[in-house]
């Protein structure tokens, strides 16, 4: 309750001096709400267990024996999915809410040990032997059947990761550094772009044709982000250009297309859905690919002229992103 509007009531004689006490009694004692802290302090619970019985087993792995150890992790993910099997409320392609507080923790436990249990296989007994995308393929497909199956936002984004690393979309700093190459690879720059554009693609049909609505900020979150990323590194490594083969050099000019005509498609959809945050984000990555071309052109002239200009580019730029922002959060907060 908002005590100065009352206030501001009772000086103009619409409401007594009694009900103003009344409303700043009640919002002197008004409770607490410890909601999400219980929800962190719950999944931080989870990570810690399951991270606890991966040292324990790792301290004592010649006492405690392989097959124990293995059995004692399928115990513990088939309970937890027995769990949730058995409080979950019915299917539906709309939101499905939690049937209790615990459910969402249980079902996080499971499918981190469900991982556990795959990983210690592989590693141990090689089950899959050199079919590393076997690996992968399964955990993605299990995981993806119990985000939809029990609703479940956090085990969507374990199987898009998983889908990524399938897919071959993983780069570690140590491979970086070892290789020296900070664009990476024409391969893996095209296997982000199309990760990124089929990710977009599913919420977009996920939210047109009404198929878990919900689950369309994930994907599109996921997608925006690893899609620009790769233009990005297609932009600033010239694309198919100079590192890639083509002896023109004009390979960035076709990232630089499609960045521009992603970002305002995606622009076009979150002021559709009223979304600062996807605004933010993609004026972000807009303009770190507009200023490398600004840059670009700028550095072909080499003059100081051209480093004048640069610097009155930034200064000016950056004064229109913030206006141009704050201008576009007025109005998604007015409509």
């Amino acid at each position: 309750m908002n005590i100065h509007l009352f206030e501001k009531l009772q000086n103009d004689g619409l409401v007594s001096p009694t009900s103003t006490e009344k409303v700043r009694l009640i919002s002197a004692n008004k409770l607490f709400s410890l909601h999400w802290e219980l929800k962190t302090i719950l999944y931080l619970g989870v990570l810690l267990l399951s991270g606890g019985l991966g040292i324990l087993i790792y301290k004592n792995i010649d006492t405690i024996g392989h097959q124990a150890i293995l059995a004692l992790i399928a115990l513990i993910s088939a309970g937890c999915f027995a769990y949730c099997y058995r409080k979950k409320l019915p299917f539906s392609w709309n939101k499905v809410l939690a049937p209790n507080g615990f459910f969402d923790y249980v079902l996080l436990l499971g499918c981190l040990t469900f991982l556990t249990f795959l990983a210690y296989l592989q590693v141990q007994y090689n089950v899959f032997g050199t079919r590393y995308g076997a690996a992968t393929f399964i955990p993605m497909l299990v995981l993806l059947f119990c985000a939809y199956f029990f609703d479940h936002l956090g085990i969507l984004s374990m199987a898009i990761t998983n889908f990524a690393a399938w897919l071959g979309l993983t780069v570690t700093p140590l491979q970086l550094f070892q290789s020296n190459d900070f664009f990476v690879t024409g391969r893996l720059i095209n296997t982000g772009v199309f990760i990124g554009a089929l990710l977009v693609f599913i919420a977009y049909m996920g939210d047109r044709k009404n198929l878990k609505k919900h689950f369309a900020f994930t994907y599109s979150n996921f997608g925006v982000h690893i899609f620009m990323i790769a233009c990005l590194a297609g932009l600033m490594g010239d694309g198919f250009g100079n590192r890639y083969g083509d002896e023109n050099g004009y390979g960035y000019l076709g990232w630089f297309l499609l960045m521009a005509a992603v970002t305002v498609f995606c622009y076009m959809q979150a002021m559709k859905k009223r979304s600062f945050y996807f605004l933010l984000i993609v004026a972000l990555y807009g303009y770190i690919g507009l200023s490398y071309m600004v840059v670009r052109g700028l550095v072909a002239i080499d003059s100081m002229g051209a480093f004048y200009l640069g610097m009155l580019y930034f200064i000016v730029s950056g004064i229109g992103a913030v206006v141009f922002l704050v201008n576009i959060n007025k109005r998604i907060k007015k409509a």
